[in-house]
């Protein structure tokens, strides 16, 4: 096989986008050569990195010839780190893969181990990763591996799961490598997306806490992860939304495709809110403090023995919510609240609805039992002025989803 030629190369979405693609080692290696071969077919750029095992299997001058472009391997090689190669390598690409993903490399993954090229590049990329995984079935289906996987997953990095078939090592069942065009379409989906119903629309999320400084130490907040207004984004994003999310201080990783505002105080939130409008959406997911110290202290306040506790004057926050939902020429079209509450949950939820002008609050319970305050699940009603919709216990990714599909039919 070789390069195609120009005049085979397709007009297509993926015209003039580039991959990067980490050939690890495993006998499935000879399918990066076809994938490598579709993907230029189609107009796309591919850069290859080739780990030491993978070069086991396929050789560089293979892989050069077929994306026409240099191979990489050598984490230490003078030329290409004086200009810091691993990091260009790591953001140069629209979309980092990695196929086949052997067990090795995905455990370096989830354990951000660095020790070559392909696992420096991977920890140092912002762009999006998509896995191909290929191992023997027990390897797979090992509970170190599955973990590894739940860990990537958590963290974004997008899968292309293995067939279950006959194996070079004489067993069946899960961990051959899936086929190129499964993997083309993957790559296609992410880069070249066919339009979502929320093509065209603009949605403005929050999420997380805020930090509500009292010296340069202590702070007021609310307990939230952030992981259900992050999988809004995410999911109002998959559906073809151009996503803003306004997010206070948290853990966890940028969801893929979004625009990322970060954020620490309610009044930073109000204005990054504002200042991203217009947009026909907005999700108010954020656990914003209701109260702030009226006058931080530049300093840190000591503790002093035998001396009271010093007294802290509370002002409230603004009301993100209400600002954003008043009538206006900038109110989105579509605006919803969050009510987390621990008590008369429904009532609590329809009095904010009507207070704060919002279209539908989506209403959860937190109390400590439930484990839903930065848990990993969400058991959520939708209330509106139709009336009140109650979903089931789900991962909160399931309830981000569902919720995108519910805005995207209100829009439609």
């Amino acid at each position: 096989m070789g390069p195609a030629p120009n005049h085979e190369v397709e007009r297509h979405a993926m015209n003039g986008k580039r991959v990067l693609l980490i050939v690890s080692g495993g006998i499935a290696a000879y399918k990066a050569l076809e994938l490598i071969r579709l993907l230029r077919r189609q107009g796309c750029g591919v850069t290859c990195v080739l780990t030491d095992n993978g070069g086991q299997f396929v050789t560089r001058l293979s892989l050069q010839a077929l994306s026409e472009s240099k191979v990489y391997s050598d984490l230490f090689s003078l030329t290409d780190e004086s200009e810091m190669g691993h990091i260009q390598l790591s953001r140069a690409a629209d979309l980092v893969v990695v196929a086949p993903a052997t067990a090795n490399i995905l455990a370096k993954m989830a354990s951000g181990l660095a020790d070559d090229l392909a696992s420096t590049v991977l920890l140092a990329t912002d762009k999006p990763v998509l896995v191909a995984p290929a191992m023997n079935v027990r390897m797979w289906l090992h509970p170190a591996t599955q973990a590894n996987m739940a860990t990537l997953a958590q963290r974004g990095v997008l899968v292309v799961p293995p067939n279950e078939g006959a194996m070079a090592c004489n067993e069946f069942g899960p961990g051959r490598l899936a086929e190129p065009p499964e993997i083309l379409a993957a790559i296609e989906q992410i880069l070249a997306p066919a339009p979502g119903p929320l093509a065209g629309r603009h949605a403005l999320v929050t999420s997380g806490p805020t930090h509500e400084p009292i010296d340069p130490v202590r702070y007021l907040a609310n307990r939230s992860s952030g992981r259900q207004g992050h999988a809004i984004a995410a999911a109002l994003a998959d559906l073809g939304a151009r996503v803003t999310l306004v997010c206070g201080p948290v853990t966890i990783a940028d969801p893929p495709g979004v625009t990322v505002r970060h954020i620490e105080s309610a009044r930073e939130m109000l204005d990054a809110c504002q200042s991203a409008l217009p947009a026909d959406i907005a999700v108010f997911a954020a656990a914003v403090a209701d109260w702030r110290v009226d006058q931080a202290a530049t300093g840190k306040i000591k503790k002093q023995p035998g001396v009271a506790p010093p007294g802290l004057t509370l002002v409230p926050n603004p009301d993100i919510l209400a600002t954003i939902a008043a009538a206006g020429p900038n109110r989105p079209r579509l605006v919803i609240g969050f009510a987390a509450e621990t008590d008369d949950l429904m009532a609590n939820a329809q009095s904010k609805l009507r207070r704060k002008n919002a279209d539908w609050i989506v209403a959860n319970d937190v109390s400590p039992e439930t484990g839903i305050m930065g848990g990993m699940e969400n058991a959520v009603n939708i209330v509106s002025a139709d009336g009140i919709e109650t979903w089931p216990r789900l991962a909160k990714d399931d309830v981000a989803r569902r919720l995108a599909r519910r805005i995207a039919e209100a829009l439609a």
